[in-house]
């Protein structure tokens, strides 16, 4: 047996049972979890590979020295062939490398040494990424660079905040990013990307992608974007390097046209302004400026998802700064905790959030992880059509759910919940664990049913979600943040801490204060769990209230 062979044969068990771990695996992209697999698959492949490599180096090395003998002898031999073939040996030796010696070094030569790298990349392909997987990828990175307002430059250097692993992007990967960005009819951040793979061009990267086909993607979407002027400067600066070009050519004639009809257009405009505004005073102009300043519109939710993901927006005033605090907590003196109360710091004050420190351990997290990992899925949402669980675009994470009976740490991290909050947990929802992929996020949403979703958790028999309980399982280096946007409030990840808060009122009435949501992670593996409580068991635990807000 070659060593290959013994390589490849030594490779079966560890390659089936990485296939069994992947045939249960999609959407790698939204599971950095799921993404770690990947890597000790490539590990294996490129074992592999350097296997195959020395074996063919070796088969070479063979050939070579059989040349290098044969080249000396044939050299010597034609210089006197009677004489040399007169030697009874030198004649023996010769038909014996003809007959014999010539069709091992067939052989050699015909050997195929691919065989176990060709199987071995066989058998994993069928469970790589999928072109899904890979623009996923690609648009969690758009959606990175919008959300925290990265330069492009900065995510093609590597240069990313809390990074210990720095990856430069080629000017293939920025080209990759802008044609995927070009598929999606988004011509914002095709611009952006194919500008990046020009610049690296422009400073003398070598690369398979050439200038002009950069430009003819970059002309186009910034044409699409209105901006004529510059897409007619890039179809002329293609045209020099291409002058036969057909499509720029045809783009040059038709730019050239639409940049004099909108030019005419925008002085006709200008004119018309001009006439229109002489009889308009100063006084009015004041006036309307005023008028609009005391009727500002408020901020749009995405556009303050983001800035508190950013760690911008709205900030406590030093007087609602001043009404929280952190204290040692025992939930009126409970049993389990009146000898050693947990750490519980106040979060924001309406809605009301606590933070629990160092509630969960370390060897807890990996058992919890360990559970939950080989039965990872796409994470899902409650349709509030029909009130059933769907994967949707808006939530980018993976997760199981584990049950109090399937191991003791389970059952011990729900009483400890139930313990804490005074909540009745055999009416709550399985815990559920999740892992973030690739620019993982989850938008803002409300974790309890509203009045126009009477069937949300009709199939659960337990009413609605009453409160939420969320452990962060692993620190994060950069975003990630859990932000509530209509309070401005944001609860940042620290690996061992939980959250919690209401998500009715006394009442029954849901607080939509409570909207929240997950921000996409920039750098680093965001693993949560958490718990929704709902209301059936808590009638005496948290009895109805008369004050519909409160």
């Amino acid at each position: 047996m070659s060593r290959m062979e013994r390589r490849c044969w030594w490779c079966l068990p560890v390659l089936s049972c990485l296939l069994q771990i992947f045939s249960a695996h999609s959407d790698f992209y939204t599971s950095i979890g799921h993404m770690t697999d990947l890597l000790y698959t490539e590990k294996d492949l490129v074992t592999s590979l350097k296997d195959y490599i020395t074996a063919e180096e070796n088969k070479l090395k063979q050939v070579k020295l059989w040349a290098e003998k044969l080249d000396v002898l044939s050299a010597t031999a034609v210089q006197d062939p009677e004489g040399f073939l007169g030697h009874p040996v030198n004649a023996f030796k010769l038909m014996k490398r003809l007959n014999t010696e010539w069709g091992d070094l067939e052989s050699l030569v015909l050997k195929d040494t691919t065989d176990g790298f060709i199987s071995n990349l066989t058998l994993q392909r069928k469970h790589f990424p999928t072109d899904e997987d890979q623009t996923g990828a690609a648009k969690a990175l758009l959606r990175l660079q919008d959300t925290y307002r990265l330069d492009t430059n900065i995510i093609s250097t590597g240069d990313l905040p809390g990074v210990t692993h720095k990856s430069p992007m080629t000017v293939e990967d920025c080209f990759e990013l802008g044609n995927i960005a070009y598929t999606e009819v988004d011509y914002y951040h095709t611009e952006l990307w194919m500008e990046q793979a020009l610049k690296q061009l422009d400073e003398g990267e070598e690369s398979t992608v050439d200038k002009v086909t950069v430009l003819d993607y970059l002309s186009y979407a910034i044409y699409q974007q209105g901006e004529l002027g510059r897409a007619l400067e890039l179809t002329k600066r293609l045209l020099i390097l291409d002058p036969e070009h057909q499509r720029a050519n045809g783009n040059l004639k038709y730019f050239e046209f639409q940049l004099i009809k909108q030019r005419k257009a925008q002085a006709e405009e200008a004119q018309k302004t001009q006439n229109e505004g002489k009889g308009r005073t100063k006084r009015q102009t004041s006036d309307a400026s005023k008028k609009k300043m005391r009727f500002r519109e408020p901020v749009p939710e995405r556009k303050m998802y983001e800035m508190l993901c950013r760690g911008e927006g709205i900030k406590l005033t030093p007087r609602r700064q001043s009404r929280l605090f952190c204290r040692y907590y025992d939930n009126h003196s409970h049993p389990r905790y009146l000898l050693s109360p947990v750490k519980q710091e106040d979060e924001w004050d309406r809605p009301y959030i606590v933070r629990y420190h160092d509630i969960i351990s370390h060897s807890e997290i990996e058992k919890v992880k360990e559970l939950a990992k080989p039965r990872l899925r796409r994470a899902t949402v409650h349709d509030p059509l029909t009130g059933k669980l769907t994967t949707a675009l808006y939530r980018v994470s993976k997760s199981a759910w584990l049950t109090a009976y399937e191991h003791p740490l389970i059952d011990q991290v729900n009483q400890r919940i139930e313990d804490l909050t005074g909540l009745e947990m055999d009416t709550a929802e399985e815990l559920q664990v999740a892992n973030y992929g690739v620019g993982g996020q989850y938008e803002p949403h409300f974790d309890f049913g509203r009045k126009d979703e009477p069937d949300a958790f009709k199939e659960l028999g337990t009413g609605n979600r009453i409160a939420t309980w969320l452990f962060y399982m692993s620190d994060v280096a950069a975003g990630g943040a859990t932000v509530f946007p209509d309070v401005g409030a944001v609860v940042w990840p620290k690996k061992g801490t939980a959250v919690f808060w209401y998500n009715l009122f006394l009442s029954g009435e849901g607080d939509y204060s409570t909207r929240h949501a997950a921000c996409p992670v920039l750098v680093g593996n965001k693993w949560v769990s958490n718990k929704w409580i709902h209301e059936r068991g808590q009638e005496f635990r948290r009895p109805c209230g008369l004050n519909e807000t409160a």
